[in-house]
Formats: C-alpha cells, sequence, structure tokens
C-alpha cells in the first residue's frame, strides 16, 4: 500500500484543514485507525460501492426536486402528518456534492467540517429545515432507524443538523429517514425491483458533536498513536497478522 501524501493533517500549520462527516465517524469508530489515516498517510481499505443504493438515491433526488420546482408537497410527506414541502436554496446541488456539501469553519480547531446532505425539506408551519437522509436496503422484516449497527446513521443525522445550524438556519431537531426496502418476495423480475419505501423519524441530538471536534483536534495534535482498538476489525486483523508472522 503507498503511503498518502496529500490531506495530512500538520499540526504547525496554519492552513484550515478539512474534514469530513465521515471522517469523523472514523475517529469514534477507532482513533488509531484515524491518526494513521489523518497523521501518518495509511488509509483505511476502501468499502465496496453501492452502485443500487446511489441509483436509488439519485432518482429519489430527481423525484423530490420535481415537486421542489413546483413547490408542492411530495406524497412520502404526507406520512409525517406535518405541512412539509422540499427545501428551495441556490446552494443545495453543492450541499449534495460529495468533496463539497455543506461546510463550516470550526474556529478553535481550524477546522473545516463537511458533509454532504441527501435532501433538506421545510416545515411551512414551523419554518424550520429538515434534514433527511436516503437508504436503501433489502430484508424481509420492517425497516426501523434502532438498531445498534445504525449507530452511524444516526450520527450522520446529528452531524448534518449542527452543520446547518452553524450556517445560520433553523433546523429541527426531527428529521427523517426515506427507507427504501427492496421486495424479494417477487416471484420473477421482470427488469425492476418493487421497494416499500418507509418515512422513519428520528428526533437527533448534536450535542456530541463540538466535544468530538475538540478531541480530535488533541488526538491530531499529539505525536503519540493512539492504542489499538481491540473492537475494532482493522486494529484486530493487523495484532493477528503480527503474532503468526512471528512464528
Amino acid at each position: 500500500m503507498t503511503i498518502r501524501t496529500r490531506n495530512i493533517y500538520d499540526p504547525s500549520d496554519d492552513k484550515p484543514y478539512k474534514l469530513s462527516r465521515s471522517k469523523v465517524d472514523n475517529f469514534i469508530n477507532c482513533k488509531r485507525c484515524f491518526y494513521i489515516d489523518r497523521r501518518l498517510g495509511v488509509s483505511e481499505p476502501p468499502g465496496f460501492p453501492f452502485n443500487i443504493n446511489s441509483a436509488v438515491d439519485e432518482l429519489l433526488k430527481k423525484e423530490f426536486d420535481l415537486y421542489r420546482k413546483k413547490g408542492e408537497t411530495h406524497p412520502y410527506m404526507l406520512e409525517t402528518g406535518k405541512n412539509l414541502i422540499p427545501f428551495q436554496h441556490e446552494l443545495l446541488d453543492e450541499w449534495r456534492e460529495n468533496f463539497k456539501g455543506v461546510q463550516h469553519h470550526h474556529k478553535e480547531t481550524n477546522f473545516i467540517l463537511t458533509g454532504a446532505v441527501d435532501d433538506l425539506w421545510f416545515d411551512l408551519d414551523t419554518e424550520e429545515i429538515i434534514v433527511v437522509d436516503y437508504k436503501s436496503t433489502s430484508k424481509n422484516s420492517e425497516v426501523t432507524i434502532d438498531e445498534e449497527w445504525q449507530d452511524g446513521y444516526r450520527r450522520q443525522m446529528d452531524f448534518y443538523q449542527w452543520l446547518m445550524r452553524k450556517n445560520g438556519f433553523k433546523v429541527s431537531n426531527s428529521g427523517y429517514f426515506v427507507y427504501c426496502n427492496g421486495d424479494k418476495s417477487k416471484k420473477k423480475f421482470s427488469n425492476k425491483i418493487s421497494f416499500k419505501v418507509s418515512i422513519l423519524e428520528y428526533v437527533g441530538n448534536d450535542q456530541w458533536v463540538e466535544d468530538t471536534i475538540i478531541e480530535i483536534k488533541n488526538v491530531l495534535d499529539s505525536n503519540k498513536i493512539p492504542k489499538e482498538n481491540q473492537e475494532c476489525k482493522i486494529c484486530s486483523f493487523v495484532s493477528s497478522h503480527k503474532e503468526v508472522t512471528k512464528r
């Protein structure tokens, strides 16, 4: 594996350092792997692309944008029981774009925090912005947003709400996951997959974000690599690899 020379954090550099929402989540999952990535230039192995999920996301964006142009309520929104329409803003396309997204310069750490949202809705009654995230899966049971393995999903919503607030918007604590569940019970493919779409409310709490950013700064400024995390699959793999090669 080649050691990366770009996007390396240098404690002596006065230039703002960009840190994405996904990197913040990497830090929460394993401080050691995060440090080795951001300070030492060895990235975690890339995950497999979820092209079907990306296609569903893109089609949902196009569909909601049709209602956005008309200023009308999408039928999915009716399930919330609230008076909602898609939020219109000249920067929405940029906020959705990977490597750009919604940005905030956190002066205390000199980090530029970023996150690409899927969608934003607007509550006509409260005049609040609602953060919306699209998810896709295929399972026999009903989808929820309460499983332990979905901690990252919930933190994602928290982080986007925090970013929007830092950009001066009035943001609802309630966000929604538009969760698309592919139906595997059909007798044949017929060149299409049918989805059951659930609109799942999540009440966010972004209180952890500020403290985590400060902690990231302290870890990155240190010259000491964090200890191995036994709950981290990468740390466990590396540790086991070292153990067997000693023999």
